[in-house]
């Protein structure tokens, strides 16, 4: 018999959120590593200044399961994992960050992945997603009290990263402007749309089948792709060039509530973590199974970089830039004037 503890050990404590949060339970659904971030990770694509890296590295097409395998544990350790493994996941990755700026093919501009316009797309973008995803595929609608906690630990999570948490919408309301505004520098490219496309196949998402469950594998292919495309807006799908009959978007709804349901036990939500991202394990595992922790606590964000000795990510990011500084930046690319004014989305907007 399947053992969901093996090698699953408490955390220290209960890192930002913690059991009666709305993020553990959103989260915690089964529908949050699969549709939701699948989702969250395409529409994320339709900002010229992501895709950039994304096409420099091309490792979304050389390592997919590697990237998505990490990616998603990035999130749940913000989400899951006790107080410091969550700053020091923040640290790493603004780190790994500052070496991958790279040139927008299509506006010849400089992308910074730390800076905070791109953090609140990228940040935004996976919240949203994961609470539609669990919405139309999950539990549904969350009570208007919790729906207003959610956005408030939204805004806690951003503290994780360079956004600053003013800037995060606390309503769906807020939300929907916040997406209004996006829209007129969200574009479409053939790099972007064979990304967005890329990142629907199933092979990102789960590890090689024997040959045996080809034929399942393919189904279910199928049906997530369906599921991912019939939680975009149509204008969405217009940039990203995906197409999908009316009555599909209303025949998957049913189909994926179902599956859905059938697994969102804790035993049997590790398991298909194991397939689908095996190094998120020890991170969700303990709170997909209610493990308690060594100290029954949370702490704000501020709190925890503090305790644990880890610069904040606004100051870290401003050490960085200083630290780089002295870098020789591509011919093709326009040269900051100082570190602090290294070219942003908003600034290229407008």
């Amino acid at each position: 018999m399947f053992n969901s503890k093996r090698k699953i050990e408490p955390m220290e404590d209960y890192g930002f959120f913690g059991p009666d949060s709305v993020t553990w339970r959103v989260w915690s659904y089964p529908t949050s590593p699969v549709i939701g971030f699948s989702r969250a990770v395409v529409v994320e694509e339709l900002d010229p200044f992501l895709v950039a890296p994304v096409t420099v590295s091309s490792k979304i097409y050389s390592q997919p399961r590697f990237r998505y395998d990490r990616t998603v544990r990035y999130f749940a350790t913000i989400k899951f994992a006790d107080s410091r493994k969550a700053v020091k996941a923040s640290e790493v990755l603004m780190k790994v960050h500052a070496k991958a700026g790279s040139v927008d093919p299509v506006s010849g501009l400089w992308s910074d992945p730390n800076n905070p316009d791109q953090q609140l797309w990228i940040h935004l973008t996976a919240w949203h997603s994961i609470l539609y995803a669990y919405e139309v595929y999950g539990p549904g609608k969350l009570s208007e009290a919790d729906e207003a906690r959610y956005w408030e630990e939204c805004a806690i999570a951003a503290q994780a990263q360079t956004i600053d948490p003013d800037q995060v919408p606390r309503s769906r309301q807020a939300v929907r402007e916040y997406f209004e505004r996006m829209r007129p520098r969200l574009a479409a490219s053939e790099a972007r749309q064979a990304a967005m496309d890329h990142l629907m196949n199933v092979d990102v998402v789960f590890p090689p089948m024997p040959a045996v469950l080809t034929p399942g594998a393919w189904v279910l292919a199928k049906l997530l792709r369906m599921a991912i495309i019939a939680t975009l807006p149509r204008w969405q799908r217009d940039l990203a060039n995906l197409h999908q009959p009316r009555i599909i978007d209303a025949l998957i709804q049913p189909v994926m509530r179902v599956g859905f349901r059938a697994v969102a036990h804790p035993r049997l939500e590790v398991f298909v973590l194991r397939l689908i991202s095996p190094a998120t394990v020890p991170i969700a595992a303990p709170a997909l199974l209610r493990m308690k922790p060594l100290r029954e606590e949370t702490l704000a964000p501020a709190e925890a970089f503090k305790r644990h000795g880890v610069p904040t990510p606004r100051d870290l990011y401003e050490q960085l830039k200083a630290d780089q500084s002295a870098i020789v930046y591509p011919p093709s690319a326009p040269v900051p004037a100082a570190p602090s004014s290294t070219v942003t989305p908003a600034a290229a907007h407008a």
